[in-house]
Order: C-alpha cells, then structure tokens, then sequence
C-alpha cells in the first residue's frame, strides 16, 4: 500500500515539475549589473554581472527619452530602445521600454515580432490603428484603433504592428517583459540581404512570381530599431 502511495506522489510530482520550470526563477540577489569585461564577473543569463559592490547611479540611469526621433525614413518611424544594451542595471530583471515615433500620415511600425516578450503599449500623441494576428491555424487579425492614453497588449512571439492613421505625428511609449526582447521584422527578415533565402522557397511559400522574389529581395530594407 505504501508503494503504491509512493509511485502515486512520483507521478504527481512529475506532472507538476513542468509548471513549476514554465517561467524563469525568482533573482536570488538585489540586481546583476551587465559588464562586457568578465575577468571579475559571474555569467548570468547573456551578460555578466558586475560586483554589486562596485554598482552606481549610473548603472541603472537613462536619458533622453524625451527627445523627439527623425522619422524620415522608408517606413516613416523610429524605435528608441531602453534594454540591457542601454541600462546595465536591468540585467536579470526582465522589464525594458521603447519610445516609438510615427510620422504623419502613415508612420509604420512594420509587422513583426518580439521572440521573448509581451508588450504593453500605450499612445501619448496621436492617433494609431493597431493589432496582431493570432497563430495557426486560425491568423485572426485582432486590431484597435487608439488615441492618447489608450492600452493595447501585444502577446509574447505573435506579429503585430503599429500604424498613424491620423495627419500628425504620433508617438507611444511601450514596455516589455524581456530586459532583452529581440525584434524580427517579418518583410526585412525574409525579403532582406541578410536572409539569402532560396528564391524557389519564397515563390512557393508567398505564391509569387519569381521576378517578383527577386524584386523584393533587391529592395532596401529600412530597420527602424
């Protein structure tokens, strides 16, 4: 009877240990400061950490968030970063921000993705249609017009855009749930020089016309990040 009490604990507990791995563990230290010199350092999750003794104010500080951004560029915005590239301090700590701004009349965020967060975006000027499709095998496009003030979530991994529907420009502010989220630009990845995808692949994939790959796969693509 013991025994069987026994394997029944096992099974639970088996079942159980994928739950309990489904997100990252709790930090076990006040902050992991990112240094690129790792002589002194401890290797923590892509960046090594700083002695916490040897941390400043510096280290988790940012300015210029407040700087308007040129959007004269191929898809009319530019993405400002705030991740562990630009505050150290947030190395471990899962959380980073972008300033994102739209010019006028048509501004895009291009369709794209980020691999390791969730974001939560909200506008403080101007008027944005925005929205992400879901994934196979229904691609529901989920999409909302928003204004200043207004919150809109973008799931973790699904493609999503930002577009300015209105004639001035706009500008929102958006965090994130990764200290470094990534970003994939669908038309950029796949059509752009970096790729060199097989043009036969992508005539079948997109059912285009060759000439037509080979066009794309010509074209500059703008990163705005």
């Amino acid at each position: 009877m013991k025994s069987a009490y026994f394997i029944l604990a096992f099974c639970l507990l088996a079942l159980a240990s994928p739950l309990a791995y489904a997100s990252d563990p709790s930090s076990l230290q006040d902050f992991c400061v990112a240094i690129d010199d790792h002589k002194d350092g401890v290797f923590v999750n892509g960046k090594f950490c700083k002695d916490p003794k040897l941390a400043k104010a510096e280290d988790f500080y940012y300015s210029g968030l407040n700087i308007p951004r040129n959007t004269s560029n191929p898809v009319g915005s530019t993405v400002t970063p705030v991740n562990v590239a630009q505050i150290p301090g947030l190395n471990t700590l899962g959380i980073s921000l972008v300033r994102i701004d739209y010019g006028p009349n048509g501004g895009l965020n291009p369709p794209h993705t980020h691999p390791r967060a969730t974001e939560i975006l909200v506008v403080v000027e101007g008027t944005l249609y925005v929205g992400f499709v879901t994934s196979n095998t229904d691609n529901r496009l989920i999409t909302k017009v928003l204004y200043p003030g207004d919150v809109f979530v973008f799931p973790i991994g699904l493609i999503h855009f930002q577009f300015n529907v209105g004639k001035t420009k706009a500008v929102a502010f958006a965090g994130l749930s990764s200290q470094n989220p990534g970003v994939i630009t669908i038309a950029n990845a796949v059509f752009g020089p970096n790729s060199s995808i097989n043009p036969d692949i992508l005539v079948k994939a997109f059912q285009l016309d060759k000439n037509v790959v080979k066009k794309l796969q010509s074209k500059f693509w703008w990163a705005n990040n």
